[in-house]
């Protein structure tokens, strides 16, 4: 399947500027939200109250969702737990101690009515949010630190400087997309942002063999130009796989239910991201980091005499 002709010949590196210009400027942005505005912590973070229940009969999410979204108990989140008739229930922490939490959970009790099994009840105190939130972001750090130093292993250092640079641009829009629209911040949000550093080093990894490839194989070709036709070689695979991705994750986003919003949002804005990075930002970042281009076309002759 072919979306583009054989030979395309778009000059990526002439826009490297504009290209740095818009990932500056978004970056700076993800920074001012996130100091003014901060994240808006679901559940997970902020501590309440976890309730595990079991039915005989697979549960209707939406139809509990608007039952327990009446009961005054402020957010309430839903998902299906191992299968469709075990539901975890998650409800904001209460103002007024224990006592307040046990009566939530009466109340959540009483609106069920029969026929749930109460598997487990626990309730998930500031302390154990801000460990959550410490983990995430020890997590996250990780990762990136990971990726870099595997790209460093398999090209070089400025390879590997080039893909951290996109991998943070894509991970620190992403946080900061979620602080500009205040959607919830939470576990699968944070599994979203890991997801998106794999995907955006898939790419990179792939139009930067392309490079390595070529120069070996132009070695006296300007770069700017071998990196310009080293984007134009992988641009047909680049853009099918992201649609493919990006199609499967609007799925997900538009009939996945609400436990899976803040999943799918997160991905659907770090496929674009990642596609634009691998291109706009990672390739162009080589033009100034010069990297070595194999040997000389001297010492290959000498080599082969």
């Amino acid at each position: 399947m072919r979306l583009l002709p054989d030979k395309t010949n778009l000059d990526f590196m002439g826009y490297r500027w504009l290209g740095f210009g818009i990932s500056g400027f978004v970056c700076a942005l993800s920074i001012v939200m996130l100091l003014t505005q901060g994240l808006n912590f679901g559940i997970d973070f902020r501590g309440g109250i976890l309730i595990e229940v079991r039915n005989s009969q697979p549960v209707d999410l939406s139809s509990m969702r608007g039952t327990l979204n009446t009961l005054g108990l402020g957010e309430v989140s839903l998902q299906e737990f191992g299968s469709n008739t075990d539901v975890l229930i998650r409800v904001q922490e209460q103002p007024g101690g224990e006592a307040a939490q046990q009566k939530a959970v009466a109340t959540i009790r009483a609106t069920l009515g029969e026929g749930y099994e109460y598997r487990r009840t626990e309730f998930v105190g500031p302390k154990v949010g801000g460990e959550l939130i410490r983990a995430g972001v020890i997590a996250t750090v990780l990762a990136c630190l990971g990726i870099g130093l595997y790209i460093w292993f398999r090209f070089e250092w400025q390879y590997g400087l080039a893909a951290l640079v996109a991998l943070v641009h894509d991970v620190l829009t992403t946080i900061g997309l979620f602080a500009l629209t205040q959607y919830d911040f939470n576990l699968p949000t944070v599994a979203a942002v890991l997801t998106i550093a794999g995907y955006s080093i898939n790419d990179t990894v792939v139009v930067f063999d392309r490079v390595r490839e070529n120069a070996r194989k132009y070695r006296t070709m300007d770069l700017a130009e071998l990196l310009n036709q080293s984007c134009n070689e992988t641009l047909s695979r680049t853009i099918l796989t992201s649609s493919t991705v990006f199609v499967s994750v609007l799925a997900l986003y538009l009939v996945g239910g609400e436990a899976l919003h803040g999943f799918s949002f997160a991905m659907l804005w770090g496929v674009i991201a990642g596609t634009y990075s691998s291109v706009l930002l990672a390739c162009p970042l080589l033009i100034y980091l010069r990297p070595r281009r194999g040997p000389s076309a001297e010492a290959a002759a000498g080599a082969t005499s």
